[in-house]
């Protein structure tokens, strides 16, 4: 198993390599901006657009928070699929998309642990879970909770607010560890040093990780709606608008729903 310092080397490492889908295409395939929940989901449904229209894509994974920065800062991505409808909102409001975008997603977040652990908690997990870590935490051992950092991430918030919704957010400062994005949370919640971690249900369904972990929904009262929209930026072109169209048709849409997103 991984530790906290060996989750950060392969978070990265997976994330430089999803940096490079795509590679193989010309250049000039345009540049996608998309929420972390998305690297094992969008990769599919890039490959299955190519094969159909012979366009490739460049596909850059990263919190929506971050990217949100970067876009109004003149980065060239032609599209942004953000896990938070309000980033969206305020790069149109500022003038940098064609419009509002659409939804394009519903996510859910799960508690993440590793395979084996010990009895996964039920409905109740953050309390019993968290409860344990706390637990251990008082009798001098370490079991972090990894969750992605509220700052940027909107995975992040809904974790802070489930905490919260248990009465646990500030008895849980010292155990805390926050990933850049939701990725990078879930791969901290894997390693030998963490009791589990707050993460997107997208990326527990991935065969990469769910091999080696296991997982229960945590109930959408318990946060904000993860409602996740997209949009076309100033800059995009004829492909990316193809694949923004090409996104919302049903048949593509089943690619999220098998990720566990639900559609609207």
């Amino acid at each position: 198993m991984l530790s906290l310092a060996k989750a950060k080397l392969a978070g990265g490492l997976l994330v430089s390599w999803l940096l490079l889908i795509g590679a193989p295409a010309q250049a000039g395939a345009p540049i996608v901006a998309a929420a972390s929940d998305l690297q094992f989901a969008l990769p599919e449904a890039a490959e299955r657009f190519e094969q159909e229209t012979g366009h490739a894509l460049r596909l850059n994974f990263g919190s929506s928070g971050n990217f949100r920065r970067q876009i109004a800062q003149g980065a060239p991505f032609e599209l942004y699929l953000s896990a938070d409808e309000r980033y969206v909102q305020a790069l149109y409001e500022q003038g940098y998309t064609k419009d509002k975008g659409v939804i394009y997603a519903i996510g859910r977040l799960v508690w993440l642990q590793r395979a084996g652990r010990d009895d996964l908690p039920g409905e109740d997990v953050p309390l019993a879970a968290v409860q344990s870590a706390l637990e251990a935490h008082a009798s001098g051992a370490s079991e972090r909770i990894a969750l992605a950092n509220p700052e940027h991430a909107p995975y992040g918030v809904a974790a802070q607010q489930v905490l919260e919704h248990a009465g646990l957010w500030e008895q849980t400062e010292p155990l805390r560890v926050f990933g850049e994005n939701v990725s990078q949370a879930a791969q901290f919640a894997l390693s030998d040093d963490a009791r589990g971690g707050l993460v997107a249900y997208s990326l527990a369904l991935a065969p990469a990780l769910n091999a080696r972990s296991e997982y229960v929904l945590i109930p959408e009262a318990w946060h904000s709606p993860l409602r996740q929209r997209m949009v076309l930026t100033n800059q995009a072109g004829e492909v990316a608008s193809a694949f923004y169209q090409w996104l919302q048709e049903d048949e593509r849409q089943a690619i999220l729903r098998t990720y566990g997103f639900s559609v609207e």
